[in-house]
C-alpha cells in the first residue's frame, strides 16, 4: 500500500483574528495533495465551540481528526486520517509538553501490523525543555515498531548548516535557540532523538535540507532560515520512505510561517 503524510505547523490554525484566507489556502492545498495522514500543529481554537473548527476541518478534506488540546497554550495539535486507514487507539498528552502531543495508532488494510502516528509541537523557549519533552519521545523508537512522528521541533539538525541569519536574530528570540556555548544553535534534541533510533527522513532523502521556516511571507520575524520540522521515522518504517518534500509553492508562500512538509510510503502488505 502507498501511504502520503503531510505534517503541517499551520499558524493559529490559518486564522488571523475573523480573516480565515490562510486557512482555506491550507485547505485547498490538503485536497490538492490528498494525503493519506494530516498532522497538524496549532490547530488553535479547534476545541472551542463544541470543535466547531474541527468538524468543520473534516467536512471539508473529507478525513476524520483527532483533537490533543493543549491546556496551557492553547496550540493544539492534531492528527486527521483517510479511510481506509482505521483508528485503534488515540491519546493526547498535555501534561509532559509545553503545547501537547497526539498519538494515534491505526490499522493498514492487508497489514497485521499497525502504524502509529505522532504529532508533536516542542516548546519555543529553550533547549533545555525541549529535551525533556524529547526524552518522552525517545521510547516511542523501538525499531521493530511502525511508528512516525512529525512536526516542529523548534530545533536545528546536527546535519544542518548554522541557521541562515542566526546572528542577526534579535537577542530574545536567538536566546531560545542558543546551545550551551551560548554562541550557535542548538543541534541537541534532535541528537538525542537520532540517538535513540529515530531516522530523519529530511536528512536521508533531501540531499538539499530544505528549510522549513520561515517561509517568504513571514520573513524578518522570530526565526533563522532553517530546518525545524521535521519527520522521524523508527527504523522499520524509514525501510518504507520513498519521497520526502518541503511543499514550495506561492500558495504555501503565505498561508503559514512554516512551510508544508510531504513523505510517501511503500508499505510492504
Amino acid at each position: 500500500m502507498k501511504l502520503t503524510v503531510l505534517t503541517y505547523n499551520t499558524l493559529f490554525a490559518g486564522r488571523d483574528g475573523a480573516n480565515d484566507a490562510r486557512a482555506q489556502a491550507q485547505i485547498d492545498l490538503i485536497n490538492q495533495v490528498r494525503p493519506d495522514v494530516f498532522l497538524m500543529q496549532e490547530a488553535k481554537g479547534f476545541d472551542a465551540n463544541g470543535g466547531a473548527w474541527l468538524y468543520a476541518t473534516e467536512d471539508r478534506i473529507g478525513m476524520r481528526g483527532f483533537l490533543a488540546i493543549a491546556p496551557r497554550t492553547g496550540q493544539n495539535v492534531a492528527i486527521f486520517i483517510r479511510e481506509p486507514l482505521r483508528p485503534l487507539a488515540f491519546d493526547a498528552d498535555g501534561v509532559h509538553f509545553h503545547h501537547a502531543l497526539a498519538t494515534l495508532k491505526v490499522a493498514v488494510p492487508g497489514s497485521s501490523e499497525p502504524i502509529t502516528f505522532i504529532s508533536a509541537h516542542l516548546c519555543p523557549n529553550g533547549p533545555e525543555v525541549r529535551r525533556r519533552e524529547a526524552a518522552y519521545l525517545t521510547v516511542q523508537a523501538a525499531p521493530d515498531r511502525l511508528t512516525l512522528v512529525t512536526g516542529d521541533f523548534n530545533s536545528a539538525s546536527p546535519h544542518d548548516p548554522e541557521p541562515e541569519g542566526f546572528d542577526a536574530l534579535p537577542a530574545q528570540h536567538r536566546a531560545r535557540y542558543l546551545a550551551d556555548d551560548l554562541q550557535s544553535a542548538d543541534r541537541s534534541v534532535l541528537a538525542h532523538l537520532e540517538a535513540a533510533g529515530w531516522v530523519d527522513l529530511g536528512y536521508r532523502l533531501d540531499p538539499a535540507k530544505v528549510a522549513t521556516a520561515p517561509t517568504a511571507g513571514f520573513t524578518g520575524t522570530e526565526f533563522a532560515t532553517m530546518r525545524c520540522d521535521y519527520l522521524l521515522a523508527s527504523a522499520s518504517l524509514a525501510q518504507a520512505a520513498r519521497h520526502y518534500e518541503v511543499i514550495r509553492t506561492p500558495a504555501t508562500d503565505g498561508a503559514s510561517d512554516h512551510y508544508p512538509v510531504l513523505a510517501r510510503f511503500e508499505l510492504q502488505q
